[in-house]
């Protein structure tokens, strides 16, 4: 073999497949978006424990499938490789926040849209869903239900209790109720009418009133 062959290698042309101006510009945005979404991440999180490699991972996974498409485009055979590779990959972790989802695909599909070379789409796209989330995800805690607890003496008391919610909160509804003897726990959904919660003080200063206890609530978990 001469070096006429070795130069004429395919695994050498491959090396100027993909231009390093096009690998640099891709992966700089790829990094700025990615920034963007964890940004986003960060401040729409709701889950109870908020988990900072999260935020980095989708850093990382928007600037990793850039690189990887970047290689798929340029080469054919690459990406039937590439194909086979990842179907054998799998992925086991435990996606607790449903929303969490929605971000994994978005950081995949900027990293799909950038290494195409459809930077505004990627931008412009980008920019559209995060204020979206921004705009639904945050909305006024006072529209979030909450779950009142509440333990009292019996009937009269329990009735004094639903009116009194029903004239300081915008809705109310029974969840659950618990009768012991001399004893009722009641859980009730409630919607605030503005962020004032001071009407669990005086549900506790009822006669008959043991303890009143609000929560919020998401519909999976209360904290």
């Amino acid at each position: 073999m001469t070096f006429n062959d070795i130069f004429k290698s395919s695994f050498l042309e491959n090396v100027t497949s993909v231009s390093i101006v096009d690998v640099v510009l891709s992966m700089v945005l790829a990094f700025a978006i990615g920034l963007f979404i964890f940004l986003v991440y960060k401040k729409t999180y709701q889950g109870i424990m908020y988990s900072p490699s999260f935020g980095v991972t989708l850093v990382a996974l928007t600037m990793i499938t850039t690189l990887v498409i970047l290689a798929v485009t340029s080469n054919v055979v690459l990406s039937l490789g590439m194909v086979g590779a990842l179907s054998i990959v799998r992925f086991r972790a435990a996606i607790k926040e449903p929303l969490d989802i929605a971000f994994l695909f978005w950081s995949i599909a900027v990293g799909i849209v950038l290494a195409a070379g459809m930077i505004p789409l990627a931008v412009f796209g980008s920019a559209v869903i995060g204020v979206i989330l921004l705009v639904f995800v945050n909305k006024k805690s006072h529209l979030r239900p909450y779950i009142i607890v509440v333990n009292c003496a019996g009937h009269e008391v329990e009735e004094k209790v639903c009116g009194l919610l029903k004239s300081k909160v915008g809705k109310s509804v029974i969840k659950s109720k618990s009768a012991q003897k001399g004893n009722l726990e009641l859980n009730i959904e409630v919607r605030l009418k503005d962020d004032n919660t001071d009407f669990v003080e005086e549900l506790a200063d009822m006669d008959g009133v043991s303890s009143a206890v609000l929560v919020s609530y998401n519909g999976e978990y209360m904290g």
